[in-house]
């Protein structure tokens, strides 16, 4: 039965290639090439050879295919890296829009998973779908305590449809991988892997009721974004019940012009939003395209931002957000051996890779972005022209920092057609800088031993008895060494044996480092006191790794 099912979708799915005059792409590859003249019968050939654009075509197949092609082709159109602008540009377009299955069948999804008829939970719940998605479908409602609500609710037999698409996907990579060279720079087989994960999540509705959770609490009592509450009594992993917000849809710029939103805040408020999230949060909504942002009314001159849609989110580690902020200081500088430096040192580059010719590539492509006014400059394409130089060198850009450059670009999108005069480096740079100073200097090294001194205190007591081991290790070598010297075997005869001074000025150097931290944090001390204390642990570190 699995056989014939998979037939007919490769039947199905040949049909919309030949329709959309896609077997183009694969007479390209050369097992196919001799035979590209078979194109010519294709009668979709003529009719839409002047119509429209390969993007376009490319996604309008996507789009009749079904959901996990649309997913797909989402996910492609961040790998600007690797796909030609024209038909990035088109896949980022993709519209995940299908007709809303029956109201009456959403009503049992609910009262099944809530195992209780819905009038016990709801005053209100409307049969018609507010909108309507692949995976899953919102209803208005109204809670029992007359909370204004919507509820989430995930399509029936949404995952054997998913499990079956990423099946034939999932062979279509590896032949891809296998058989079409230029394919494989894009990983057909992983971006497949990165495709499954991504719908899995979406199709778990607690795990997105946690994002949004968390997102409400980095964002607590803040007057520029607003994340709507989950009413997590009556969450489950197929039905997500939220608070109902009120605003107007960010793409629509002439309602928010008649109702006298001010605009260029608004767009200055989005990207301080946005770099908040990544140097403050290390936490990032990742799915913010237009129909996911709305605009509060309830201030018109500092108007607050609304997000909903939390299946897709990114995370940053300490090393991300270095990378990203050192590099677009560099950048801006133009100084493009720090930028070679940067990456030498998070060990990105191939041990091989000569340095100067990484940075010539790093001046080629970004001469160019610079020579324009200084609002014009996009961080979006400056992280994507990164990216393009990284894959010549052999560079894996992480998943987090591919999901970053999309999610930048949305918001430089929006931003602009809310304010085109909007110079995002000057509203950038102070978010940046001041992380900088947070992570460099006395202040982030006293930062950091703060953040550390619960685990410290719990060790500390340890550290007499490691001491002791060290130096009982210590008398313990030497004493095999003066028996090997006596039986005429040492093994490094004529080198001085130094092992127990440089244990134990390792040991007074971090005590001393140890005590100069808690003394400042925790007794007041003048500070020049705990600058020499701390100064000599280091130096006295120093003089045991050069012994």
């Amino acid at each position: 039965m699995k056989f014939v099912t998979r037939l007919l979708r490769l039947i199905r799915i040949n049909y919309v290639i030949v329709r959309y005059n896609l077997d183009e792409i694969l007479f390209t590859t050369p097992w196919f090439y001799p035979l590209r003249f078979l194109s010519y019968f294709n009668p979709w050939y003529w009719l839409l050879r002047n119509k429209l654009t390969r993007g376009e075509r490319l996604r309008r197949a996507l789009e009749d295919l079904g959901p996990i092609f649309v997913k797909a082709g989402q996910l492609l159109s961040t790998r600007r890296d690797f796909l030609p602008e024209d038909i990035a540009d088109e896949l980022s377009k993709l519209q995940d829009r299908v007709p809303p299955f029956p109201g009456k069948q959403a009503r049992q999804i609910i009262e099944t998973a809530l195992g209780c008829p819905i009038e016990n939970v709801f005053s209100e719940l409307q049969i018609e779908a507010l909108a309507s998605a692949s995976i899953a479908q919102v209803h208005a409602a109204v809670l029992k305590n007359g909370k204004s609500a919507v509820v989430k609710v995930l399509r029936p037999g949404i995952k054997t449809i998913i499990d079956r698409d990423l099946d034939l996907l999932a062979v279509f990579a590896g032949l891809a991988e296998r058989y079409w060279r230029q394919a494989r720079g894009l990983k057909p087989r992983e971006l497949v892997t990165e495709i499954a994960q991504t719908l899995h999540d979406e199709l778990d509705l607690m795990r997105e009721g946690a994002n949004a959770t968390q997102l409400r609490r980095n964002f607590a009592g803040s007057e520029k974004l607003y994340v709507p509450e989950i009413y997590w009594p009556y969450c489950r992993s197929n039905i997500l019940v939220m608070e109902r917000i009120e605003g107007i849809p960010i793409h629509n710029v002439e309602e928010l012009k008649r109702t006298g939103v001010n605009l260029k805040k608004l767009a200055e408020t989005g990207i301080e939003v946005f770099f908040t999230q990544i140097f403050r949060d290390s936490y990032f909504h990742a799915d913010l395209h237009p129909g996911n942002i709305f605009v509060s009314l309830k201030d018109l001159e500092n108007p607050q931002y609304i997000v909903v849609d939390f299946g897709i989110v990114g995370s940053l580690t300490a090393m991300d957000q270095r990378y990203i902020a050192e590099n677009m200081l560099a950048f801006f500088k133009r100084d493009y051996q720090r930028v070679a430096e940067l990456h030498v040192a998070s060990g990105w580059l191939p041990p091989d890779t000569r340095i100067d010719q990484f940075e010539g590539a790093i001046r080629g492509v970004s001469e160019p972005i610079f020579d324009r006014p200084l609002k014009d400059i996009s961080f979006g394409q400056l992280l994507l022209h990164l990216f393009q130089v990284a894959r010549r060198f052999h560079i894996n850009i992480q998943p987090q920092l591919i999901l970053l450059q999309k999610t930048l670009l949305s918001i430089e999108g929006l931003s602009r057609n809310l304010s085109p005069d909007l110079d995002l480096w000057g509203s950038a740079a102070p978010h940046l800088e001041r992380w900088l100073k947070r992570q460099v200097g006395l202040r982030g090294f006293l930062r950091r031993v703060r953040d550390n001194l619960p685990l410290w205190s719990e060790q500390i007591p340890d550290f007499p008895s490691l001491v002791y081991e060290v130096f009982h290790e210590t008398r313990q070598e030497q004493e095999t060494n003066r028996f090997a010297r006596t039986k005429g075997v040492t093994k490094e005869e004529g080198k001085p044996h130094n092992n127990g001074m440089r244990y134990f000025l390792c040991g007074v150097g971090c005590t001393l480092i140890f005590s100069g931290a808690v003394f400042s944090l925790l007794m007041h001390v003048d500070i020049r006191s705990v600058i020499a204390t701390i100064g000599t642990g280091l130096g006295l570190l120093l003089v045991a790794n050069v012994m």
